[in-house]
Parts: structure tokens; sequence; C-alpha cells
């Protein structure tokens, strides 16, 4: 635990890559291999459920400071993070441990999710027995881990190249077999993480046979003046053009007699999509298809609003299946009889999947339309209706392009050319320090607009959504310095504040929503810019986000 929680340290002190990759390095070249296969898990971006609840922490780690609740929440306001708070008020540790990251992990971390449904009366006392044995550096590390918090400043892709560099493979390679492994289980094995570092030649075999996905290909935004498309990108005629849909995008694989959906954050969705199991049920074995899960309804795609009644919901009874049906529209194949097309060309790989399309004239599998036009510019004009389909504008595809691994360095290969993004007016009403490097700062922000028109009487500032990116460091110190001056009402961390600061929101998509004041919900929102010629009079309204409802 004590060389985790260095690396950890090193890890979150340095915005170095060279430092951070010889951090990870050092760390798995020493690390045992049980304490090395819990370590890349939790890098590489798993982090267990919360094990303990929240409410408890905070009430035993008030009581072992010896503080009132006041200071502790004030603590916490400045501090900005509940697992940093706590390791930092607790008293100095009176017993010593021996274990490694896994010996943690397994005897005293992943227990407690069960003790607390079992035993809660002696879960207090389990989590004192354990914070006695820990310093302050390892206090931090553990408390993000039961509050199931844990992040730091390293990506997959360098944990990626630390594994690459310890066993002397490609790092392609290393990408692929790391899909799936951050969802292994509860209890991933110190044979999963040999398996990743392994000679090449020993683990490929196990893929023909397993559910293991491949590492999802990313598209590059693509923003260029519509006049330079032809210079950047030659004619339309070398590209295969289709709808970037906005669903939920999945690898359904068939190896073995057995059938696997995996979504691209890398979840097992199989259960979640009942129709979709069906599907890869009737694939031939040794089949993996790229696609987007979406909601078919009437002939067409629906809104991803849709989708999301069906994420949400716990179990999938007869009627939500029948009233919200989705199907995959696939844009790829992957794998063909236990073969893998990746090197293919994208012009192969789609000959090979309408044919497999074709042949198996599946409900629940349709082909990715693709788009013509004589020119750029007749493209661009197709372009236009996309929102009215429920699509995020259109995706390009170099039909010589590999399927590769990631956003990849070869720029060109694959473009995403969105729709501008909807954008209305808002002014910021309640503000809340943001985390990490922005724990001192008032970062997130609601945002709100009027009721109803300019003139009307007694209108109201009603809160539609929150957002947090978009704005400079610089703007962002300008903002908070304006927040703590024109503070109404505090609600814990939660700031009231006069609205006088407009911005221009941006989003991806707007949908009806009776789980908000507004009536509203929006997609993705962003800060586009700081409307600071705008006074609050001027916001939008909720009659001007109605007009932007899909109809």
């Amino acid at each position: 635990m004590t060389a985790f929680a260095a690396l950890y340290r090193d890890l979150d002190a340095s915005t170095s890559n060279l430092a951070k990759q010889a951090a990870l390095q050092r760390y798995l070249r020493e690390a045992d291999a049980a304490d090395a296969t819990w370590a890349v898990y939790f890098l590489a971006g798993s982090k267990p459920r919360q094990l303990v609840p929240t409410k408890l922490l905070r009430l035993l780690a008030q009581e072992a400071a010896g503080l009132p609740e006041w200071l502790f929440d004030e603590s916490y306001d400045a501090v900005g993070d509940l697992a940093e708070t706590i390791a930092l008020l607790l008293p100095p540790p009176s017993e010593v441990h021996e274990l490694g990251l896994a010996g943690w992990v397994e005897q005293h971390l992943l227990p407690l999710r069960e003790a607390a449904k079992t035993a809660p009366e002696q879960l207090a006392e389990r989590l004192r027995a354990q914070w006695r044995q820990l310093a302050i550096e390892e206090r931090l590390v553990y408390f993000k881990l039961i509050t199931g918090a844990f992040r730091v400043g390293v990506s997959k892709l360098q944990v990626t190249q630390a594994l690459a560099a310890m066993g002397g493979i490609d790092a392609k390679r290393v990408a692929q077999r790391l899909m799936g492994y951050t969802h292994i289980g509860a209890h991933p094995q110190a044979g999963d993480y040999r398996t990743l570092i392994a000679p090449e030649s020993n683990a490929e075999q196990v893929q023909k046979t397993s559910g293991q996905p491949y590492p999802f290909f990313l598209a590059h935004p693509f923003n260029i003046p519509l006049e330079q498309f032809d210079a950047v990108l030659g004619p339309p005629a070398d590209w295969i053009v289709e709808w970037k849909w906005d669903g939920i995008r999945a690898q359904l694989l068939k190896r073995a007699g057995a059938v696997w959906l995996w979504s691209r954050g890398e979840e097992l969705v199989t259960e979640r999509f009942p129709e979709l199991a069906v599907l890869g049920e009737a694939l031939p074995d040794g089949t993996v298809l790229d696609g987007e899960i979406v909601v078919w309804r009437e002939g067409k795609v629906q809104p991803f609003a849709e989708l999301q009644k069906r994420i949400g919901r716990k179990t999938l009874g007869a009627k939500l299946l029948r009233d919200i049906p989705v199907v995959l529209l696939a844009y790829d194949l992957l794998e063909w009889e236990g073969r893998d097309l990746r090197a293919l060309p994208q012009s192969e790989r789609r000959v090979l999947l309408d044919e497999l399309v074709t042949r198996m004239q599946h409900p629940s599998l349709l082909p990715s339309p693709m788009l013509t036009g004589l020119d750029w510019a007749d493209l661009a004009r197709q372009r236009e209706v996309a929102r009215t389909m429920g699509v995020e504008g259109m995706m390009l595809k170099r039909r010589d392009a590999q399927y590769g691994v990631g956003r990849t360095k070869d720029v060109g290969v694959w473009w995403k050319w969105k729709i501008d993004p909807l954008s209305i007016d808002a002014v910021l009403i309640y503000a809340q320090r943001g985390h990490g490097r922005r724990a001192s700062l008032f970062s997130d922000y609601t945002f709100a607009v009027w009721d109803g028109p300019p003139g009307q009487e007694d209108r109201k500032l009603v809160p539609f959504a929150k957002a947090y990116s978009g704005l400079t460091d610089a703007e962002m110190a300008r903002v908070d310095a304006i927040i703590r001056k024109t503070t109404v009402e505090s609600f814990g961390p939660v700031k009231s504040v006069k609205p006088t600061l407009v911005f221009e929101l941006g989003f991806e998509g707007i949908a009806r929503s009776t789980r908000h004041k507004s009536g509203i919900a929006v997609r993705f929102p962003r800060m586009l810019r700081w409307r600071e010629d705008k006074p609050v009079e001027e916001v939008d309204t909720l009659q001007t986000l109605a007009a932007l409802l899909p109809v």
C-alpha cells in the first residue's frame, strides 16, 4: 500500500508525461504481480463501487478528529475533496501494517461492502481499525477507493505505454488486451496482469475464444471551412460518408458459441439489451461488429432521451422492450470467421459487412447508410437536416483506412464533421467549488433562463443546466472573484449568487424531462463564451428553449 500511495503522489504532483511514465514503469518493475494487477485495474480507469456510505464516513471522521459539524464542513469546503479532507483530519496512525495494495483491497476494502449489509453495527469499528494503521498519504488513496472517487492525472494510454515497455511488446497489442481487463470482475487475478505483458505468441490465442473486445477506433473533429475541403480531403469519392449517430457505441461479439456486448466505455452491457443478445446468437462464430445502439421506431432513429429511459431502468419488462426497441446500426466488421480484419481497407470491411447484413436479414441488425454527394457542397446541404433526423452530423472515413486503436496520431483517417451546437444565453445563479486543481475555485455553475418574456410581471429565473467547461483559467479566476463578491446565500458547498453573469451555453441535444424543474433537459452543456455585453434582462426564456425541442 505504501508503494502505491507513493506512486499516486508522484502521478498527482507532476505535469510531465515523461516523469509520469518513469514513475509508472518504476512501480511496475518493483511491484509483485498481485499488487500490479490491482494498480493497473485502478489506473486504467476502473474503480470499486462506493463501499461505505459517505454519511457514515463523515460522521466517524468528524468524531475521530474531535470537530464540530460546522468546522468539518468548513474544512471540506476549503479542501474540496472528501477523501483528502478526512485523510488530513484524522489523528496520526497508532499501528503499523505490512500489506501491499492487493492485501488491502482484498482483505480490507472489498469486504466492507458485505459488512455494510450484514453487520452494519461492526462497520464503524472495522473502519477505525483500518485507518489506525495507515499513514496520511496511504489514507488518501484508501479513502479515494472507498468513496469511488479514485482518479489521478494519468491516462489509460500512459498505462498502456508503461505495460508495453515492461513486456517489450507493441503498445497497440497491450491496448487490445486491456479492453475488458477493468471489467474482469471484482477480483482480477495476477494471471490477468501477466497476460497483459506476456509475449505476443502466448496471449493472442486466448482472444479467439474469449469475450475480449477490440480497442475502439475514434475520430478526430473536423471543423475547417467548406471551401478548404477539397484541398485537405480530396474528392468525396475517396471517402465513406455516414451519419454520426447519437446512441451508444458498441461492439457485438460472438465467439465459441457465447455472446458479449461491450460499450465504448468498456462496460459489458449484454444483459441491458436482450434483443441484441438474441442477434448475437444468430451471428456466425468468430464475428465482431462495431456499431451504434439506437432506439429504432417507425423506420427511424429516436432521440437519445428515449435510449436513456432504458439505461436508467433496473428491470426490463416486456412493455419497456416493446415500447423502446433498440437495434444495432452496424458500420464496421472487425472479425470474421475468427480472423482479425482491422488491417483491411475500410472499403473492403464495409463490403463484407453489407454481405453479412444482407444474408442475415435480422430485424435488430441494420447497416449504417452510406451517403453520396456530387461534391462537398452537396454533402454539406444534406448535413443541414442532420438535427431533424436525430443525428449529430457526418462521419468521414477514408476508403483505404485501416481500423486503428483509439484516436490515432495518423489524423485524417476518420473525421467527425459535426453540426454546430444548439445555443442559448443564460445567467449563472449557483456556484460550487471544483475538485483537484480547481478545489479552491468556484468552477461548477448552474444556469437559468426566464420563465416569461421581457415586460412580464413577476417573471422568475428557472434553473435548467449545469456546466463547468469552456472557460480559460483567466476567465474562471475572474468569475470566481465575482462570485465571492455577489454571494447571496450558502447551502453547504453551494453558493447562491446575485444574477449578473451571462453566458452563451452550447449543447448537443434537448428533450422534455419530468425530472427537471424547467421541464427540459440538455445534453453536454458547456460555456461557449462569456456575454459581458448582455444584460440579465435579455437572457433567453423557457419558451426559447422549448422552440429548440425536436418536433
